[in-house]
């Protein structure tokens, strides 16, 4: 039974293998949220992530002949790197089965902590069944990333940090997958102060919890879908689900386009880089889903870091198209010397920093003697892509747009 006592214990057993992570005022939030909003930055943990807390409790938690023979997981991302690091402080033997589509970066995080790679599986799901077979058949214990109350009374830590930083919040806001940190943390949250409210932000492409916790029973999701992997869980947990209904207050979800935005934001007026999970929580708050929660004192958890640069170098690039500090235009021009020559000098003259440059004279669609120009450059917001636009189209360049 998972409850405030055992949450205490696990604390006590973590506390020389995590880092205590800040926890700190962010002044754009709260002003644009009317709020006093702090931020829980998990992001900056022991393998940039929350789960390091449940994954350690729980091998601590192990038997010695438990321990002896080691133990198993399946994941992709930061539950492998929390169990593979806990298996290493006690010097055991730890097997992660990932998915054959795994990154190799991924996959060199667990190796560096001594964990053994198994790839097995087109998906998750593929993957956690093999390695519950591979598991019974090698006496080894299956550290489950959110199922097991030892792993989610490790994650409950995390609630007591937060209201010893700050003991009179109105309200702390949670990224919701599996349900294993929201569990812990709502079982502590409430054991200690029943008034504050616990909100948990699910990703609409992952529904499944969301769904089951205002069905109030356990429903699965056909697919998963969102940028933020962290919390792309497809199946709902009969456990965690058990505890958000009794200690949850609500469950909202955000997009992939919101919490792209966040993760941007976070990285520009916090200087934090935060995977998709661990920006959901601010997704919410700079999308007006907490407006409930204006003039009160808000705690948001930013529960991971492990960010794929690929993925940030799209959000960035996105960003910058949105926010009007980029810009592409293509224009059909006369395929002579001097025609690229003024169409870049205009631009020039219009302080527009142009970064790249396509030339394409072989589309069907051109008139002989024509080329299409595709033109990318940094801008100053939209009043002076608005600019831009007007002048090209005077200089005959635009039709419409």
């Amino acid at each position: 039974m998972l409850d405030i006592n055992k949450i205490y214990e696990a604390r006590e057993r973590i506390k020389d293998v995590i880092v205590e992570t800040p926890f700190s005022y962010a002044p754009y939030l709260s002003e644009i949220s009317s709020s006093r909003v702090y931020l829980k930055k998990e992001n900056l943990q022991v393998t940039g992530a929350f789960k390091i807390r449940g994954a350690y409790n729980k091998i601590a938690s192990l038997t010695e002949a438990q321990k002896g023979c080691g133990v198993i997981a399946a994941s992709a991302g930061n539950h492998a790197q929390g169990v593979a690091l806990s298996a290493s402080k006690f010097n055991i033997r730890a097997v992660i089965v990932m998915p054959e589509s795994t990154p190799l970066t991924k996959i060199d995080g667990v190796k560096y902590y001594g964990a053994e790679v198994i790839l097995a599986g087109a998906n998750y799901d593929e993957a956690y069944a093999y390695a519950l077979s591979y598991g019974e058949k090698n006496s080894l214990t299956f550290v489950h990333p959110f199922e097991d109350e030892e792993v989610m009374a490790g994650q409950g830590t995390l609630a007591l940090d937060i209201i010893d930083s700050c003991n009179d919040l109105d309200a702390i806001v949670i990224p919701v997958g599996g349900g294993g940190l929201i569990a812990g943390m709502s079982t502590a949250i409430k054991s200690i102060n029943p008034n504050i409210e616990v909100i948990g932000v699910s990703a609409k492409g992952a529904p499944a919890f969301k769904n089951s916790y205002e069905l109030k029973k356990p429903v699965d999701s056909l697919s998963v879908r969102t940028i933020a992997d962290g919390i792309a869980v497809r199946d709902t947990s009969e456990i965690t689900l058990k505890y958000a209904l009794e200690n949850v207050d609500d469950i909202i979800s955000v997009d992939d386009e919101e919490i792209a935005s966040a993760i941007l934001s976070l990285l520009e007026k916090q200087k934090l880089v935060v995977e998709g999970a661990g920006a959901a929580s601010v997704a919410a708050m700079l999308h007006n889903k907490l407006e409930h929660l204006k003039g009160k004192k808000v705690a948001l958890v930013l529960s991971g870091g492990n960010m794929d640069v690929t993925l940030l170098s799209v959000i960035i690039e996105k960003g910058l198209l949105k926010s009007g500090r980029k810009m592409k235009v293509t224009v059909t021009l006369v395929d002579k010397p001097g025609s690229l020559m003024r169409f870049t000098e205009i631009l020039k003259d219009l302080n527009a920093n142009i970064v790249h440059i396509a030339y394409d004279r072989t589309s069907i669609s051109l008139d002989y003697g024509d080329a299409n120009v595709t033109v990318h450059m940094e801008t100053k917001g939209e009043e002076h892509q608005q600019e831009i636009k007007d002048v090209l189209k005077n200089e005959g360049y635009l039709r419409d747009y």
